[in-house]
C-alpha cells in the first residue's frame, strides 16, 4: 500500500482531531485547566502533568508555525511544568524538522503507522468460542480496566518506548477520549467469560485502531485477531476506505498487524525541546 504526502495528511488531520476532542475534554474535567490549541493545521494539547495526551500532533501538512508562535508555545508548556513533545510525520515539510532542531529540540524516539486498504473488504476471523461485542457504558469500568492495563503493559519486542505511564494515568486519559465521543467500545468474550476489549474511532473515512487488550488468561486464543477482525468488518460496513494503527518500530503488535496485512506507511519522530 504506497501513502502519499495527501493520504498521510489525512491521517495526521484524524489523529489531530482525536487529541483535541480528548484534551479539550480532559480540560472540562478539569475546570478549565490545560490548553488545546490549533496550531499549522495541527494541535498542542496539554491536559495535566503525565498525561500521554500532552504532545503537539499533525504538523507540517498545513504551513509551518513561526518562530514567535512556536515560542508562546514553549512558554505555556514551561509554565504548566510539562516537556513539549512533537510528534512530526517523515513525510510532513521538511523545514519543520530544521526548524524544531535548530530551537534545540532533540529525537527522542520514533512510532509507527500502518495502514490497511478496506476497500476489497475483509475476510472474518471467528476463533471457536470467541465473541466480540459492543460495550456499554454499564461495563465501562470493566472495559477501561482491560485496556487500562493492557497499555501499562506494553510490548517488550522491538524498539522501546521513550515514556512509560502509570496504570492510573491511562486509565484517566481514556477515560477523556471515549468521554469525548466518537471512540466504540467492544468487549471480547472467550467461552462466555470476558476476555478482552478494543476500541474503534471512525473519523472521515479513516478507521483509527485507538487499542486494545487481552486478559493474560485468555492470550494466545485468538482473542486480539477477533477484535481487530470484529472492528475492520464495522469501518467496512461504515464506508471507511482505510484502517491505521499506530505501533512501536519492531514490536509485536506491528508484528501482528503485519501478519493481517497492514503495511508500513510512515513513521513519527518523537522530538522534545531541551
Amino acid at each position: 500500500m504506497f501513502c502519499s504526502t495527501e493520504l498521510a495528511a489525512r491521517i495526521e488531520r484524524a489523529e489531530t482531531d482525536l487529541i483535541s476532542t480528548g484534551s479539550a475534554r480532559a480540560s472540562e474535567r478539569l475546570g478549565g485547566a490545560g490548553f488545546t490549541i490549533p496550531l499549522a493545521g495541527g494541535v498542542a494539547a496539554c491536559v495535566e502533568p503525565g498525561s500521554p495526551l500532552n504532545k503537539v500532533a499533525g504538523l507540517g501538512f498545513d504551513g509551518v508555525p513561526s518562530t514567535a508562535e512556536l515560542g508562546d508555545l514553549e512558554k505555556r508548556y514551561a509554565a504548566a511544568a510539562t516537556p513539549v513533545q512533537v510528534e512530526l510525520a517523515h513525510l510532513a515539510d521538511p523545514s519543520l524538522a530544521e526548524l524544531l532542531t535548530e530551537r534545540g529540540y532533540r529525537l527522542v524516539n520514533f512510532e509507527n503507522v500502518l495502514g490497511l486498504s478496506l476497500s476489497a473488504g475483509i475476510d472474518a476471523v471467528t476463533p471457536a468460542g470467541v465473541e466480540v461485542r459492543p460495550s456499554d457504558d454499564a461495563e465501562f469500568d470493566l472495559w477501561l480496566d482491560l485496556v487500562a492495563d493492557g497499555f501499562a503493559h506494553p510490548d517488550t519486542q522491538g524498539v522501546a518506548s521513550h515514556e512509560e505511564f502509570p496504570r492510573d494515568i491511562i486509565a484517566t486519559a481514556m477515560r477523556d477520549l471515549t468521554a469525548a465521543g466518537g471512540v466504540q467500545r467492544y468487549v471480547a468474550t472467550r467461552d462466555g467469560q470476558v476476555a478482552g476489549g478494543a476500541s474503534l474511532r471512525l473519523s472521515d473515512g479513516i478507521a483509527q485502531l485507538t487499542g486494545a487488550a487481552t486478559a493474560p488468561a485468555h492470550r494466545r486464543h485468538g482473542v486480539q485477531s477477533a477484535l481487530l477482525s470484529a472492528r475492520l468488518a464495522i469501518a467496512v460496513d461504515a464506508g471507511c476506505d482505510i484502517a491505521v494503527i499506530t505501533t512501536q518500530p519492531g514490536s509485536k503488535s506491528q508484528q501482528n498487524a503485519q501478519r493481517r496485512g497492514f503495511a508500513l506507511l510512515y513513521t513519527r519522530a518523537i522530538l522534545v525541546l531541551g
